[in-house]
């Protein structure tokens, strides 16, 4: 019996988000249950240890950041505690591939003790960009999501069988490796240490302070950063100024080989 769902998500500019919130709100409209949501996105949700319980439905969601899970996600995502709850893993990528992404996050979740049951890849506006997969998920995708719900609850009142692991797409451990991007001559394009600039239409209004997922801004001068930055493109999405951008060469080079190369629509990719 399922008494709840919960929808958990890391989500910097919202796609993961709005798609779990989807599929989430359609299962307990079915099952006529509660639904809760937990959204680790920020650092300070991170310091919390999620335990779940046998009668929970979970799905819960991250983007494909170079074909996998974000890493900076794994050891908080070793903290959950599913005690045989049953769990949905759902990635979103930018309309290229998820490449392992999804198979890596159902094994985390089985590892944590959920009974993953049902799994899917679907797409969102890609990070980078505001042209590849532009505002998607869109209504296409809201009917593939809700009908993908549906058919995770249909199966759950068929058989309760918690003892099998639903198959996905992927290399199993060990993964692949990171995706990388290549110029024109196929040598690797290395953004990792690559950070956004900010120009002077800054207004000090301190929003990528607040949004940033690993606190990487500094409150003092939103021009620094103190931390990594994972390239989520909170800060520069969501900026009401338009003042965050990159101009690293290797960085503007590889969003445009993903804009020009990528411009099919991608359509989701469910596994129940």
């Amino acid at each position: 019996m399922i008494d709840r769902v919960v929808a958990v998500y890391f989500s910097p500019t919202g796609t993961t988000r709005r798609s779990v919130s989807v599929i989430a709100a359609e299962m307990a409209r079915i099952l006529k249950v509660t639904v809760e949501s937990y959204d680790f996105t920020l650092p300070s949700a991170r310091s919390t240890v999620l335990a779940f319980k046998r009668t929970d439905m979970v799905v819960l969601g991250t983007p494909v950041y170079a074909g996998r899970v974000p890493n900076v996600l794994l050891k908080y995502l070793a903290t959950l505690q599913g005690n045989e709850a049953i769990g949905i893993p759902v990635v979103l990528f930018g309309n290229r591939d998820y490449d392992d992404a999804l198979i890596e996050l159902r094994d985390i979740m089985e590892r944590a003790g959920f009974h993953v049951t049902a799994a899917a890849a679907f797409i969102g506006e890609h990070s980078f960009s505001r042209v590849l997969a532009k505002g998607r998920p869109d209504e296409r995708d809201a009917e593939a999501l809700n009908a993908f719900a549906a058919r995770v609850v249909e199966k759950y009142k068929e058989s309760d069988d918690r003892k099998i692991t639903v198959k996905v797409k992927g290399t199993p451990y060990p993964y692949r490796g990171y995706y990388t991007p290549r110029d024109r001559k196929g040598n690797a394009v290395d953004i990792r240490k690559v950070m956004p600039v900010t120009n002077d239409r800054c207004i000090d209004c301190k929003l990528c302070v607040e949004i940033c997922p690993m606190g990487s801004i500094s409150y003092d001068d939103v021009r620094e950063y103190t931390g990594i930055c994972i390239k989520c493109g909170a800060c520069i999405k969501r900026c009401p100024m338009g003042a965050k951008y990159y101009e690293d060469a290797g960085y503007l080079y590889h969003k445009q080989e993903l804009e020009e190369g990528l411009t099919e629509r991608r359509e989701p990719e469910l596994f129940l």
